[in-house]
């Protein structure tokens, strides 16, 4: 039986029954906590939940899932595999385990020609849970299971719940026995090899609390309302049905593993490697197709990176095998073919995947051979030290340069008889993702893989930039892709990213951010530009929307830039260039620049120091900058020879990469840089440059922010205006403000300080009447209470300490305190050597106490603190505190 044959079985079946069809869910999981759906009830979780009302009392699905975790074990075993599908049937407070046991048993009993699978009853053995006596009754007495093939296992096996708390209960596992020849006899308690389970029955019928593992958990009593989970595994069963000894072997995958022989030429079942190798390509090409359809891109983070991953080692072992031109269009076609029979927008979607599968191979290939190289290099070097562990920096430089996933690095170094520093290259890649978070990656490298951009380059060749003599101008469109797939054209409301031919729009660089307007068609179209990058050199990517009407490659456009923001930027880069070389006159040339960003009217400036620049000292550049303004300076650009711009001195620009010609930014005789950058003509045009302050961004480096123009004179103004608001409200001059101001501020301290100490005596006066009223607990001298609101943690700590002091010391005493401040509780504890001797330790009683409060504490036995949010709690947290010391005591 097909597998497509065994999906429409399965959903008739339940729809006859009265079961509302609901068509699989996307993989990519709507649901914050998971990257991708790893289980058929997953779309369902919000009505288990009690979060959403069902659709109807009983539902029934099969659902697309993909699980990663065991990836390495994919080709290796018969049953590992990343992507598969799981058919279920769902009741909402309906039938509950009688009906999903017989329901169970009809479908996979019946005979083909009545519907259903016809699988023989004896070879079926049922486990239930340990203390789930009513479904072995069932199964027993009411299907007719003979009682020697129902065997009662554990919680870790037939109880089910989300790991959190929640719902759960206990499961019913249907298997079936593929015969001696998979093992011993003994039933799936004995042998899971030979007795595959095929359905789970889960019995939602408990609410589970708080707990660790699988099976560490407390059972808090019934839900209002009992549902039912099934899973049936459509590969497992399609095993089965087919007659093949596993999953790789069944229809939907032995095409696959048929079409990889035929490529290259090595037989299935010639070598237990090459067997290896062909059903990781068989299970990764499907996963990766059904990831496509559904939305998911290659990438370097989340779900693009296990998409990528998966495709990798696909087209790895496609090599492994022989292979030696680009095998994935066959490949991804099969899967098309073979699974579009279950879902037929793969057919639909067919050109989208192919291209997406297409673009991705084929910017692996292009690494795969350099990063070979470099890996054979580097497990060179790594056995000539005598060492069998390759360095975690060679392994992030292939994941990072070369774009090999960590476990192809893995594998392949295992291949070759060397471990991975797998703690070194994920060091190293959290550094990365520090210094460059991933929305910023994204806005430089949009949605694409870098090789739809390298085909567009070498299609059409280098953009054209003529921003710096003119900020708008015909062109023409030599690329296009939509949603970061290469497209003929787009329509309104498409997110693209556009490239032409020549361009006045200046792409992100140099510190300078892109441009942003407007491209227009002949036919009326519009796209509103919002940025502009050079993913790889040379090319210039306009990313916006498609406001009007629809664009096409090779239409003539009208280019025109924002020009007053072009304006402002090219003020704030001047602005730069001129803060640069001010602060290396003042500092040396070890201020040297290690960062800017240039946006309309600001900048930010970043250099080298290794101390913060004293006030007088930016004061003195500040003037030094407005003082080249007002000489009016020209500014200029020419472009010579890399040498020549160091013989007349350039300054290098941070972070950029220069060929044999470069541009050279004069500013008079002031000022003299490489740059690729858009500036003012003259210093004039800047107005007014304003040091905002300076401060560290990290050992060494210091960073100014700025404003420039018409940015500078209004943050002027405001604080003209907050300087008269001070001298009416202190009487004074500008002059005498600081001075007045500083002698307002130290009287309030000392009237803070005095009250201070009248609220600490306050609070204080309190030990001795609650050292006197401690409570007596089985010996046990016991205090604990509120003191009043607004008492500061300090106060209540010292107030504790204080009580516990006064209660004689051959007496154990435990003095628990509570107060609340600022609207949050405080709770401090402290017992002395006799009570802690009776096994009373601080941090356990503040940790009792604060999570009733809603918040967590610790400390050393003797003296513990903690807090929550909720003021409310205290009466109970007092409460829950004396509870335990009665228990202890």
């Amino acid at each position: 039986m097909e597998s497509a044959e065994i999906r429409r079985r399965w959903l008739r079946f339940f729809e006859e029954r009265g079961h509302k069809v609901v068509p699989s869910a996307s993989l990519i999981a709507d649901d914050p906590t998971l990257l991708l759906v790893p289980a058929g009830m997953v779309p369902f979780k919000p009505y288990f939940l009690g979060e959403v009302k069902p659709p109807a009392p009983r539902a029934t699905s099969v659902q697309k899932c993909v699980r990663t975790p065991d990836i390495e074990e994919v080709g290796k075993t018969t049953r590992h595999g990343t992507f598969f599908q799981m058919c279920g049937n769902f009741s909402f407070g309906d039938y509950f385990k009688e009906g999903a046991i017989k329901y169970a048993w009809e479908l996979l009993t019946s005979s083909v020609a009545d519907g259903g699978f016809g699988l023989e009853a004896e070879r079926l053995w049922i486990t239930v849970y340990q203390d789930d006596d009513e479904a072995e009754q069932i199964w027993r007495d009411v299907v007719g299971v003979p009682a020697e093939r129902i065997q009662r296992l554990g919680k870790a096996d037939n109880f089910w719940s989300m790991g959190v708390p929640g719902p759960c209960g206990p499961c019913s596992e249907i298997n079936y026995d593929r015969g001696p020849e998979f093992g011993v006899e003994g039933g799936p308690a004995v042998n899971d090899e030979r007795y595959v389970e095929i359905w789970n029955l889960v019995f939602m019928q408990y609410e589970r609390g708080a707990g660790r593992g699988k099976d560490d958990f407390e059972i808090l009593g019934d839900l209002p309302s009992q549902n039912i989970d099934t899973g049936l595994g459509l590969e497992r069963l399609a095993m089965i049905l087919q007659g093949v000894r596993n999953m790789y072997e069944t229809d939907t995958l032995r095409v696959l593993i048929d079409k990889a022989t035929e490529l290259t030429g090595v037989a299935y079942g010639a070598s237990g490697a090459s067997d290896v190798s062909l059903r990781v390509v068989s299970d990764h090409m499907r996963t990766s197709v059904m990831l496509i359809g559904d939305g998911v891109t290659p990438g370097n983070e989340g779900r693009g990176y296990v998409l990528r991953r998966i495709m990798r080692r696909a087209i790895r072992n496609m090599r492994l095998l022989g292979a030696t031109g680009p095998v994935v269009q066959d490949l991804v076609d099969v899967v098309i073919d073979t699974m579009g029979q279950q879902y037929p927008e793969l057919v639909t979607d067919r050109k989208r995947i192919e291209t997406v599968a297409l673009a991705e191979e084929a910017a692996f290939l292009k690494t795969l051979k350099a990063g070979t190289n470099i890996l054979d290099t580097a497990v060179t070097e790594t056995r000539a030290t005598g060492s069998t562990v390759l360095p975690g920096d060679k392994a992030f430089l292939l994941h990072d340069t070369w774009g090999f996933p960590i476990d192809l690095t893995l594998e392949m170094a295992a291949e070759q008889g060397l471990s991975v520093d797998e703690d070194g290259f994920r060091r190293l890649m959290k550094e990365q993702r520090e210094r460059a978070k991933a929305d910023s990656q994204a806005k430089k490298t949009g949605h694409a893989d870098l090789h739809a951009y390298r085909e567009i380059a070498d299609a059409a060749g280098a953009t054209d930039f003529t921003g710096y003599v003119q900020l708008e101008g015909e062109a023409r469109i030599v690329g296009l892709l939509v949603d970061g797939v290469p497209a003929p054209a787009a329509s309104e409301g498409d997110e693209v990213e556009v490239v032409l031919d020549r361009t006045p729009f200046y792409a992100e660089g140099g510190g300078q951010i892109g441009d942003t307007g407007r491209i227009r068609l002949d036919n009326g179209a519009v796209v509103e530009i919002r940025d502009v990058q050079k993913p790889v050199p040379g090319v210039h990517v306009h990313k916006g929307r498609v406001q009007v009407g629809e664009i096409t490659v090779d239409a003539p456009v009208w280019a025109a830039i924002d020009q007053g923001r072009r304006r402002a930027i090219a003020r704030a880069h001047s602005a730069t260039h001129l803060t640069h070389q001010a602060l290396r006159d003042a500092l040396g040339p070890t201020a040297a620049q290690a960062g800017s960003e240039n946006q309309p009217g600001r900048f930010r400036f970043d250099f080298g120091s290794p101390a913060a620049v004293p006030t007088a000292v930016m004061t003195d550049v500040e003037q030094r900058i407005n003082e080249v303004l007002a000489h009016e300076m020209d500014v200029q650009a020419e472009v010579m020879s890399i040498d020549e711009a160091k013989k007349q001195g350039a300054i290098a620009e941070f972070g950029e990469k220069y060929g044999e010609r470069v541009r050279v930014v004069t500013i008079g005789d002031f000022s003299k840089e490489l740059c690729g950058g858009t500036h003012v003509r003259n210093t004039a045009q800047l107005g007014l440059v304003k040091l905002l302050g300076e401060s560290s961004i990290g050992s060494g480096v210091r960073r100014i922010e700025a404003l420039v123009g018409v940015d500078a004179y209004q943050f002027l103004a405001r604080e003209h205006t907050v300087v008269s608001q001070l001298q009416e409200l202190v009487k004074g001059r500008p002059e005498e403000l600081p001075e007045k101001i500083a002698g307002m501020l130290g009287k309030l301290k000392d009237a803070e300080k005095e009250i201070e100490k009248f609220r600490a005596e306050k609070v204080l006066q309190a030990a001795a009447g609650l050292a006197a009223g401690a409570k007596d607990v089985h010996g046990t001298a016991l205090v604990t209470g509120q003191v009043p609101d607004g008492t500061t943690a300090d106060d209540l700590r010292r107030l504790v300490l204080d009580v516990r002091g006064r209660i004689p010391g051959d007496r154990p005493a435990v003095v628990a305190l509570f107060a609340v401040t600022g609207g949050r509780p405080v709770t401090v504890v402290a017992t002395n050597e006799a009570a802690r001797e009776r096994g009373f330790k601080a941090g356990d009683l503040v940790r009792t106490a604060a999570k009733t409060l809603g918040g967590g504490g610790g400390g050393k036995p003797d003296v513990a603190q903690g807090g929550g949010q909720n003021p409310e709690a205290v009466a109970e947290a007092v409460a829950a505190v004396e509870r335990l010391v009665a228990e202890t005591a």
